[in-house]
């Protein structure tokens, strides 16, 4: 399952309007319940690029077409995404 922009623009702006982060993934799955939602620490993702970069979390896509799923940079290969709080 392809991610598209405008589902990926929705998804941050649940995030990020959201006062806690708890409750932005809870609106995002939600409105998207297809979609895998990850939730972790910034510190655990290590050298790994984020799709994007807010104030108080970095957002990345995950591929989980093969045994096990990697980050992704691409959109169209994403089956979820992965919210990584900063501190």
């Amino acid at each position: 399952m392809a991610l598209t922009n405008i589902q990926l623009d929705h998804i941050a702006v649940c995030l990020a309007d959201s006062t806690r982060l708890s409750a932005g993934i809870a609106a995002a799955r939600s409105r998207y319940p297809g979609i895998s939602f990850t939730c972790c620490d910034a510190s655990d993702m290590c050298d790994a690029v984020p799709y994007q970069v807010f104030a108080a979390f970095d957002l990345y896509l995950v591929d989980g077409n093969a045994h096990c799923w990697q980050v992704s940079g691409d959109p169209q290969a994403a089956t979820g995404v992965l919210i990584a709080r900063h501190d």
